[in-house]
């Protein structure tokens, strides 16, 4: 049964998502020390909404706006005066738990906090490829913050101060590498869509230097060579997502938004499971 909701509460954890009952449990469990849970699910057939109402104090079901807008229809849903975001594949550590009750009862003068989120990627926790430590702001005071950017990729932005917490976000992240191809072509459907609709060019010098740069960023800038074979991948397809999504830019413009994934990357929902990328 839901807990029963505290009259004003003080932290929300907000959680969009679609299609994750192997995960959302788990995401849940480790956020029961917030004083309210609210979940906005997008359509999930897998019982994904039926585990959520279990754990959660709200349940919403809502059709898939994209990602900036759905985040923040599930930030304005919440009560909380602080929201904690989290994605159903992640689990809220609870040195991180403890941290975070610590910090709002001393009344922070801050907006925002960054935490740092730690990926697990193919059996081995990923401690470098840019992936970690990558602070990102994810509590933060619900009337000051607001989600924004360009999907799939996202941020909260505050007008106040931000300061950084020194637990971490879990992150069970791609099931295999199959999930991770997969999630990647989503994602460059949906970015060359809205680059194309903001009338951003296609170039041939981009397309030429950007993956091999990007390589050599994740796997010497950012030292992926000591994550192993998981961060040869790491750098390798990330070099392949820029490629792929330059490529369906230039498709765009000379194709035009009708081919099918054209359609789908433009609003069809988010991709199965619906997460957040892992890094820039």
């Amino acid at each position: 049964m839901p807990r029963a909701r505290r009259p004003v509460p003080r932290l929300s954890a907000t959680v969009i998502c679609l299609n994750e009952a192997e995960k959302i449990r788990g995401c849940l469990e480790s956020v029961r020390f917030c004083d309210e849970v609210v979940v906005v699910d997008s359509g999930s057939t897998d019982g994904t909404v039926e585990i959520a109402r279990q754990l959660a104090d709200v349940v919403i079901e809502r059709d898939w706006p994209g990602y900036v807008a759905q985040q923040n229809f599930a930030k304005d849903q919440a009560r909380g005066e602080w929201v904690l975001s989290i994605d159903a594949d992640e689990r809220v550590a609870p040195a991180l738990a403890r941290e975070i009750q610590q910090v709002l009862a001393r009344d922070p003068a801050e907006d925002g906090f960054r935490i740092t989120r730690h990926v697990h990627y193919l059996g081995r926790w990923i401690d470098h490829s840019g992936w970690y430590p990558e602070p990102r702001v994810r509590l933060f005071r619900r009337k000051k913050g607001r989600w924004e950017g360009v999907d799939p990729h996202y941020d909260v932005v505050v007008p106040g101060g931000v300061g950084r917490l020194g637990g971490e976000i879990v992150h069970y992240t791609y099931d295999d590498m199959a999930d991770h191809v997969h999630t990647l072509n989503r994602f460059s459907s949906i970015l060359a869509q809205e680059h194309h609709r903001r009338g951003r060019r296609f170039s041939w010098g981009s397309l030429l230097l950007r993956p091999p740069l990007e390589f050599l960023k994740k796997y010497v800038l950012k030292r992926g060579f000591l994550d192993g074979p998981q961060g040869f991948y790491v750098a390798s397809l990330s070099a392949f997502y820029v490629f792929l999504k330059l490529a369906k830019l230039w498709e765009l413009e000379r194709v035009g938004p009708e081919r099918p994934w054209h359609r789908e990357g433009a609003g069809s929902g988010p991709c199965s499971p619906l997460r957040r990328d892992p890094g820039p």
